[in-house]
């Protein structure tokens, strides 16, 4: 299990990569990847923190982006959602860009409660415990979501 978020890389090749995926699941799907969608899911690239809808609208609004409306980021924290983009961090009513976007994954966060950073990482559901306890149940899952609270290896105090 890894966790981008919290490990060292380089960021610019990380946002740009990102984009150029994000463009291309798009076109591919027939999506209006519009510049306001385009923009939001570059804020979110950027911060790897989770990012409520008011703090995006704002980082929108300076942009020039549907000024003091928050039905803009909300629309597009939507669209990013539902097109694989985004994940909506439950328990900060926050979100975060995908970091395995178009890669079939069950994805668990990495919730840093001092800074809000987010680390992504795949749980791999299907070889895990709750997956055995739903097949053992007859039970097909089709949504989890799994959030744990921490901190963040920059935000931890160095051991004495």
């Amino acid at each position: 299990m890894s966790a981008l978020g919290f490990c060292a890389h380089d960021h610019d090749t990380c946002v740009t990569d990102m984009m150029a995926l994000a463009h291309e699941i798009c076109a591919q799907e027939g999506l209006n990847f519009t510049p306001v969608r385009q923009r939001a899911l570059q804020i979110l690239l950027r911060e790897h923190r989770a990012l409520g809808a008011y703090e995006l609208l704002a980082q929108l609004s300076k942009d020039g982006h549907g000024a003091h409306q928050p039905p803009v980021a909300y629309r597009a924290l939507d669209f990013l959602v539902k097109a694989g983009l985004a994940h909506k961090i439950e328990a900060l009513n926050a979100y975060v860009a995908c970091t395995q976007a178009r890669t079939a994954h069950t994805p668990a966060f990495l919730i840093c409660r001092t800074c809000n950073a987010v680390a992504e990482a795949d749980t791999g559901l299907a070889s895990g415990r709750l997956g055995e306890a739903a097949r053992a149940a007859g039970f097909a899952i089709e949504h989890t979501v799994v959030e744990a609270q921490g901190l963040c290896p920059a935000c931890q105090e160095p051991a004495p």
